[in-house]
This record gives structure tokens, C-alpha cells and sequence, in this order.
């Protein structure tokens, strides 16, 4: 049989078999409209009702605290637009960023500055984290939402989210987090951590893709995103998606319920597949070593291409993924990695792998052995390591 390794978790999860057989039922025989009146109807409104109530608990929340969408790039429209929107008319019109957050945040914030609102975009440190001063002294009398993601898409770092949301709360500012990555990773609370609202996305833990939540604080109230009908409590049109909502609770029920051993488990998995790349010659590791998700190895190779790293991988039966990505025949930097300090060169080489639990140690040590023969064969075609080597130019790699 052809190998096949999956080293893309970050990118998206498979869903698993008590997920789906959750989910089967309702596509076939438990069909109703939640909005309908009649049985079948009202026993899925009962169903998406029950979901709430165990998604809420999940993440400390309360059930009319839950809001479902499409998922997490609409989750954060929603939260940061509204908010927006709703404090503009009392004059705050100032949103405080990060640099390296996903696009789904970076591209709001920048349609709201052509519509008339302020950017601030603070920096992260070179090991890829925010420090909460810099937010603190950001926030202004105008002040309307602050939006950090909890954990990085691509290098991993958790960020001190605890510490902005009490900073927030001290100076009367909203705080809201993209939460993609992070849960079922870490343990959240979104009460205990003072977070008014949070984003994450079903396919990323398990679940179905096309399916997320916006958690929003009790008191927080923020306009409608989408139109129409009077669905999750007339705050979000569009007849509900039952099998995702129920397969989106499963899987959140699975993904938090042993997160301490999780991450003990995968964390000695992926600092080995990390030792084992970093002896390759001119390789860092992008991101802090410690606080980061315990699935995510980040690396940037010197002298070859994430492209031609891909897809040598791939050929290898390694699905991975890279900071390069090429749209339109031009190959640009992650602005995540040239956030770090880190130059075009260096930026250009990277390589995320994004494991869980499920892998072996057969698998990872398959990997390392396979990216150091791709690694090799890329420097032997590479004019820049070529010049690297004969001493015509060099790199930090910092």
C-alpha cells in the first residue's frame, strides 16, 4: 500500500466515526426544520437546543451565549464588523490587531479602514508573541474592540490572552479572540479568562467543515451579520445546519475532554520530529519553543523553497504545509514569518507540519528522514545555496 501521512492538522481534521454517526441520523431520518412546527421540526429545535447546551459547558459559557455560523473566518467577521458597527455611533471607531493574525482578521480590519475606522497593528516579539503592554498602551479614549488570536495558525505560539482580556476589562474595552486553532488544544474558560467573545471553527477538532461558533458575552449586543429569517434568537438568518451542529458538539465534547494528557502525549511526539529537523544544517524553528500548541512544528529551511518542499513531501505521501504559498505565479513570504524579523530568504523555506495524537513514532522518525533527503536534493538544484555555500552572500537565520 502507497504511505500516507497526514502532518496538516492545523489546515483541517478528518472527521472522525462517533463524530459521523452522530451526524447520520440527521440527514436521513431526523430531518426537520427547526423552524417548523410540527414534530419533526421540533425535534430538531429540541436537538440544536441540547448541542448549545453542551458546546456552552465546553467552553464555560452559558447556552444563549452560543451563536452557530459557518465557521471561523465568519465567527470573527461577525464579532469584529458588529462591534464595529455598533460602537461607532458612540464615537469608537479605533480597533487594536496583532500583525500576524489569519487573514479572516487582517482583511476585516482593512475593509474597515477604507470605511472610515483606525488600525492599530501591534508587533510580536521574534519568538511570535504579543506583549500585553503594547496593548495596553494602545487602547485609546476611542477605543472600540481589541481582537488577539489565541494561538497561531501557523508557527503555534499561544498568546498571553488571559492577560489582555483583564487589560481590556480594566480599561473598559471589548476583547474579542479568534480561537480557531486553540481550542480542544488548550483548556479555555471563557468566563474564569474574561474573554467577551470567542471564535472557533468545527473542522479544525473533528467536525465537519462549513460549521463554527461566535461565542458573545451575555450584555455584549451585536448587529446582525446575516439577514432574513429570525434563527439562533434572531441574531443570525439562515435555517440551521442540524448534522454539523450535533457532529460540532460531539466533537468538541471529544476534543476537551483530556486536554492536559493531550498535550503531554503529542508534546513528546513533536519535540521529537523538531530535534530531528533541526539537525538539519541552517534550519530554525519559527515560533517560542515552549509556548506554542503541542501539535505544531514550525520550521525554516535555508536555501529551498516551501513549494518544492510540498511537493517533494507529497511525493513522499506527506501532506504538510508551508508559509509560501504561490497565487497568481508569484511566491510570497508568510506575513507571519517576515512579522518574526525574519528575512525573504529564511521566510521563504519554511515547512508546518501539524500533528496529533494518532501519529507514531515509526511515522515521525519517516518524516525527518524524509524531509532531510528532500531538503539535500533541493540545495544541490538551489543557485542561492550554492552562493550560500561558496560564501557570495549569507543569511541570518536569527
Amino acid at each position: 500500500m502507497e504511505r500516507r501521512i497526514y502532518a496538516d492538522n492545523a489546515a483541517t481534521t478528518r472527521v472522525t466515526e462517533p463524530v459521523l454517526q452522530a451526524m447520520l441520523p440527521y440527514f436521513t431520518e431526523q430531518y426537520g426544520n427547526p423552524s417548523s412546527i410540527y414534530k419533526l421540526g421540533r425535534d430538531a429545535h429540541s436537538t440544536i437546543k441540547d448541542a448549545r447546551q453542551r458546546i456552552a459547558k465546553c467552553l464555560g459559557a452559558e447556552e444563549n451565549e452560543i451563536y452557530f455560523t459557518s465557521g471561523g473566518s465568519e465567527a470573527d467577521n461577525w464579532a469584529i464588523k458588529g462591534t464595529a458597527l455598533r460602537l461607532s455611533e458612540k464615537g469608537k471607531k479605533h480597533i487594536i490587531t496583532s500583525v500576524f493574525e489569519h487573514h479572516a482578521v487582517l482583511h476585516t480590519c482593512e475593509f474597515l479602514e477604507k470605511q472610515g475606522y483606525e488600525v492599530t497593528y501591534v508587533p510580536v516579539d521574534e519568538k511570535g508573541l504579543v506583549n500585553p503592554l503594547d496593548i495596553e498602551n494602545a487602547i485609546r479614549e476611542d477605543t472600540a474592540l481589541v481582537t488577539i488570536m489565541y494561538a497561531n495558525n501557523e508557527i503555534g505560539t499561544i498568546q498571553p490572552v488571559e492577560e489582555i482580556a483583564s487589560i481590556c476589562k480594566e480599561k473598559g474595552v471589548l476583547f474579542h479572540t479568534d480561537a480557531v486553532q486553540a481550542v480542544g488544544n488548550v483548556e479555555i474558560d471563557v468566563k474564569k479568562q474574561g474573554i467577551d467573545m470567542l471564535s472557533l471553527s468545527g473542522h479544525k477538532i473533528h467536525a465537519q467543515k462549513g460549521i463554527g461558533v461566535l461565542y458573545i458575552r451575555k450584555g455584549i449586543l451585536v448587529p446582525n451579520l446575516v439577514h432574513g429569517g429570525a434563527q439562533e434568537r434572531n441574531r443570525r438568518a439562515g435555517t440551521e445546519n442540524v448534522p454539523a451542529i450535533v457532529g460540532l458538539a460531539k466533537a468538541l465534547e471529544i476534543a476537551t475532554e483530556n486536554i492536559p494528557e493531550k498535550i503531554e502525549k503529542v508534546t513528546e511526539k513533536r519535540n521529537r520530529l523538531i530535534d530531528g529537523l533541526l539537525t538539519i544544517p541552517r534550519t530554525r524553528l519559527n515560533g517560542d519553543r515552549d509556548k506554542r500548541l503541542c501539535g505544531n512544528c514550525n520550521i525554516s529551511i535555508l536555501g529551498i523553497e516551501g513549494e518544492f518542499l510540498l511537493l517533494s513531501l507529497d511525493a513522499k505521501g506527506i501532506a504538510a504545509s508551508s508559509g509560501s504559498a504561490c497565487t497568481s505565479g508569484e511566491l510570497d513570504p508568510s506575513h507571519v514569518l517576515l512579522s518574526l524579523g525574519l528575512c525573504h530568504e529564511v521566510a521563504h523555506g519554511s515547512l508546518r507540519l501539524s500533528i496529533d495524537e494518532t501519529i507514531t513514532d515509526e511515522e515521525i522518525d519517516y518524516i525527518i528522514s524524509a524531509v532531510k533527503e528532500v531538503a539535500e536534493r533541493g540545495r544541490m538544484m538551489s543557485p542561492l545555496w550554492d552562493s550560500i555555500t561558496s560564501g557570495k552572500v549569507d543569511f541570518e537565520m536569527i
